[in-house]
């Protein structure tokens, strides 16, 4: 019995160093990588963030494309298969005659909450809308499809680098990270981010949106010790996402997340000061606005307010870190409280 008990450990150490390699071999680490646009070379206003003044009004169900921009889906046509990332992905066209990213796949849900509430806090994003059920004409039918528009007059660039870009130490760029944090987006990988141009139709200015175009790795757990973050992390788990600790300590001005990936570094800079700037703006928003951000990716009324509750106690945290900086905030505070849960929308797109 002992030497069996042995055996057994060494097949799974065995195993678990096999996984390491595997992961951390730099032919997978560096098989998808590409070369960041030059943002010297670009002609354009970078805009990274603009102030929300009306945050509290906005309709964190519909998300940035609003009413206007939902999808036709009474007939929407594969047109290609797009072979980028994990997950499969396909663009589609629908009924008028808009094209679109149809995103399959675990990630879905999770990038449909996160894209409402970055855009809430007036970070850019996709205008993603998440379809419960789609018939792709020459695919088949699909749940929990995310349809990331593509229109006319945007042009995709290419990647931008979280360790060199135009906004480096502000104060936006320091709540962006809170951000990643607070949805604990484990995934911060340049080849995520992209450059979107635009041009103003009445100026002809244009300008160069910095953006993260994959936010699916979300809402679940960060990971735990470093060696094995890769293996205990998780998307779209949200009693993980729950249990899950938001901020370690807060030391002399800075604010340490406890927050597990390969680009954690980049979070040991972030000030008291700048983690409360963007919980102010977040705690701006309503228990049935954050609900609503869950709503509009298909959880279910259950998944919703555990959720909605984790992000509220978030909130409370950020806007509870001690002005002196001194003493670790309270897990709940700021009056947050859990919300209860309206029924669902009837609004469907």
């Amino acid at each position: 019995m002992h030497i069996r008990n042995k055996a057994y450990h060494a097949a799974v150490i065995g195993i678990v160093i096999t996984i390491g390699l595997l992961l951390f071999s730099p032919t997978a680490q560096n098989r998808t990588k590409k070369k960041p646009v030059d943002s010297s070379d670009l002609k354009g206003v970078p805009v990274l963030w603009q102030p929300p003044h009306d945050i509290a009004s906005r309709n964190l169900f519909l998300g940035r494309g609003g009413s206007q921009m939902a999808p036709d889906l009474s007939r929407v046509t594969y047109v290609e298969d797009k072979k980028t990332g994990t997950f499969t992905k396909y663009r589609v066209r629908d009924a008028a005659g808009r094209v679109w990213i149809a995103k399959l796949g675990e990630e879905s849900q999770p990038e449909a909450a996160a894209d409402r509430l970055m855009w809430a806090m007036g970070y850019g994003t996709d205008i993603t809308y998440l379809v419960p059920r789609l018939n792709i004409e020459g695919k088949g039918v699909f749940n929990n499809v995310l349809l990331k528009a593509r229109p006319k007059g945007v042009k995709r660039l290419g990647e931008w680098e979280w360790e060199h870009n135009p906004f480096n130490e502000t104060m936006e760029f320091q709540g962006l990270k809170v951000m990643m944090a607070l949805v604990n987006n484990w995934d911060l990988k340049n080849e995520n981010n992209k450059i979107l141009r635009m041009k103003d139709p009445d100026t002809g200015t244009e300008t160069l949106h910095y953006i993260i175009s994959d936010l699916g790795a979300t809402f679940g757990k960060s990971g735990g010790l470093p060696f094995f973050w890769r293996i205990t992390r998780s998307r779209n788990k949200p009693e993980d996402y729950a249990r899950s600790r938001f901020i370690e300590k807060v030391k002399g001005d800075r604010v340490y997340f406890a927050f597990h990936n390969k680009n954690s570094k980049m979070f040991d800079n972030i000030t008291v000061a700048q983690a409360k700037w963007i919980g102010d703006k977040l705690a701006q928003l309503s228990p049935q606005q954050i609900s609503d951000a869950f709503r509009a990716a298909n959880y279910s009324d259950r998944q919703v307010q555990i959720m909605t509750n984790a992000v509220l106690r978030r909130i409370g945290q950020l806007v509870d870190l001690p002005s002196n900086a001194a003493s670790l905030p309270s897990p709940r505070g700021s009056g947050y409280s859990p919300a209860e849960t309206a029924p669902h929308p009837s609004e469907r797109y």
